[in-house]
Formats: structure tokens, C-alpha cells, sequence
């Protein structure tokens, strides 16, 4: 009777384990680009956490590749430093000194942190900044505010990928950990770009499967502050015409999605990087977290089809 009912009481994992079957089998080999962010960040649980549904996807048969930023590790240490953070058109003024800052905290910080978190699980993360390998080049970025284009210092606009280095660290087995600072070959100089750009910009040169973002909210609310109802799914169509009202810390990252679909990901998704293995409950669950963004109807699609019942009942929202 004893071992009769152990099975029993087992039984609900093996249902959870045949759920994820069919996600398993419909992403094996196939490359997934994680962008790193939020309280996830910033929370040790939500760290670890993610740190553990990287490495089951790695486990899984996926190739994760996570691009990560770090603006509140960056304040703390500009802070620190007597380094007063101005922002213009919503981007941080980046003098040399506050580039060799945010440098030394992604790359020396924030990166190492998340590969020693990850290389808890086996020898799989390897971190490497956009410098590397000349992966990520950029120029200057130069926003336009009031009809003027204004400089706002070591801010860049990504104008190439090369994803050579990735690409020999994937078929190592590897998970590359990638920080979002990129050279220019114009003046050599090194650059800070917007994390979400990144991590669109290199899912996309990546072919990637799938871009997932993670943030601080559900996803994206239908009419936010009027209603917390939730969109599940859209369309780059439906997201073009959506992206004017979007409030301005959403603006980057939906802007991200748009460019990863456009230019062949199957799915861009944002999710909610508070919710523990968010991740995989995204990827590897019927019902999914987040808002997922797909190619409009009459674009070419992947032989498999975008049908299923994760796009169908994906939850999502909107930041606040």
C-alpha cells in the first residue's frame, strides 16, 4: 500500500513533466536570447532562480544566451563616486568617467556575479562584454531634442553584430553572459547601449527562436492606468500601433520586440522577472506568463506555425 501511494502522490510532477513535452520537443537546438533585468537583478532568490532556469535550458536542449545590463548597480556606484547621473531624452549623459564606471560594474560586477551564479550548476557560462571579439560596434549616439541633435557623451547606437564568438561558445556547449558595451570603429572609443536594444539587436543576428525580456511588470496592460487587463498576444501590426502610448521604460524594450520579430525571431516575449522561473514557466507551460509578440499574419512563418496553446493564453502587461 505504502509504495502504491508514493506513485500517487508523485504522480502530479509526471503530468507537469508531460506538459512540458511538446515545448521541449518544439525548441530543442534552438537558440533562445535572454535579456537579464529588473528585480531579478537586484533580489538574490529571483538571481538564483534565473541562474537555474538558464541552466535547464541549457539541460533542455536550448542554447541560452543572456545579455544583461545594470542601471540600478550603476547609480549605486556613480553615486559612490560623486558622479551626478543627468539624463536628457531619457538617456544618461555618459562622460569618459562615467563610462569607465559603468563598465568596470557590468563587466566586472554584474557579469561576474551572473556567471559565478550560473557556473554554480556546472561549467557553462562564459562572460564577455560586446568589446569582445568586436561583437557589438556602435557610434555615437546623438538624440534629437527641441528639433537639435544633442550629445549626451559614451552613449551608442549599435550599427553592427558579429556573432562569430557566440556562435563558437553555443556549439562549445557554453553559455555566453554577454554585457551590453560596444566599440566603435569609427573612434575607438567604448560605448554604453540600452541592454533591450542589445539583446534585440543580437537575438535577431543570432536567428535566434525567441527573445525574452525580462522586467518589473506583467507585461503589457490593454489601457493602463484604466485597466490592468493584460494582452497576451499581438502582432508587430498591433504593437507599431500601440508603441506611442507606451510609458517611457516600456518604449525600449517593445521597440526591442518589434526589431527581433521584424528581422526573423519567431517570438519576442516580455515577462515578469519577479514571478520565480518565470522563464520556464513561459516556455515550458500551456498557460505562460507573458506578453508575446509575433510576426503579422501574412509574413512568412516558420514551417512548424505560431499556432499553439502557449501564444493562445500567454498572460502580459504593461509598466506603470
Amino acid at each position: 500500500m505504502t509504495g502504491t501511494a508514493r506513485k500517487h502522490t508523485a504522480l502530479p510532477k509526471a503530468q507537469i513533466l508531460i506538459e512540458a513535452l511538446p515545448w521541449l520537443t518544439r525548441h530543442h537546438g534552438k537558440t533562445v536570447v535572454v535579456k537579464f533585468g529588473g528585480n531579478a537583478m537586484v533580489n538574490d532568490e529571483l538571481k538564483a532562480a534565473f541562474a537555474q532556469d538558464v541552466v535547464f535550458l541549457r539541460h533542455a536542449g536550448l542554447r541560452p544566451v543572456v545579455v544583461h545590463g545594470g542601471g540600478p548597480q550603476i547609480n549605486a556606484q556613480l553615486d559612490k563616486e560623486g558622479l551626478v547621473s543627468e539624463f536628457k531624452a531619457g538617456l544618461r549623459v555618459t562622460t569618459p568617467e562615467a563610462m569607465d564606471v559603468v563598465r568596470m560594474v557590468l563587466a566586472g560586477r554584474v557579469q561576474r556575479e551572473l556567471v559565478g551564479l550560473l557556473n554554480q550548476h556546472g561549467p557553462f557560462a562564459v562572460g564577455m562584454t560586446g568589446e569582445d571579439a568586436q561583437t557589438i560596434s556602435a557610434v555615437r549616439h546623438m538624440p534629437e531634442i527641441d528639433g537639435e541633435q544633442v550629445d549626451i557623451g559614451r552613449v551608442g547606437e549599435i550599427t553592427a553584430i558579429d556573432t562569430g564568438a557566440i556562435e563558437a561558445l553555443l556549439a562549445d556547449g557554453r553559455i555566453p553572459v554577454i554585457s551590453s558595451i560596444a566599440r566603435s570603429a569609427d573612434d575607438g572609443h567604448v560605448y554604453n547601449v540600452n541592454a533591450d536594444t542589445a539583446a534585440a539587436a543580437l537575438a535577431a543576428a543570432l536567428g535566434a527562436e525567441t527573445l525574452m525580456v525580462l522586467t518589473d511588470v506583467e507585461g503589457l496592460y490593454a489601457d493602463w492606468p484604466h485597466s490592468d487587463e493584460v494582452i497576451s498576444r499581438l502582432t508587430v501590426s498591433q504593437l507599431e500601433k500601440l508603441l506611442p502610448e507606451l510609458s517611457s521604460g516600456m518604449v525600449p524594450k517593445m521597440e526591442g520586440c518589434l526589431h527581433a520579430v521584424r528581422n526573423g525571431v519567431r517570438t519576442a516575449r516580455v515577462i515578469d522577472g519577479r514571478v520565480q522561473h518565470s522563464i520556464l514557466l513561459e516556455i515550458f507551460t500551456d498557460e505562460g506568463i507573458g506578453t508575446m509578440v509575433v510576426p503579422d499574419p501574412q509574413a512568412p512563418q516558420d514551417p512548424h506555425g505560431l499556432q499553439g496553446p502557449q501564444e493562445a493564453t500567454a498572460k502580459g502587461g504593461e509598466q506603470s
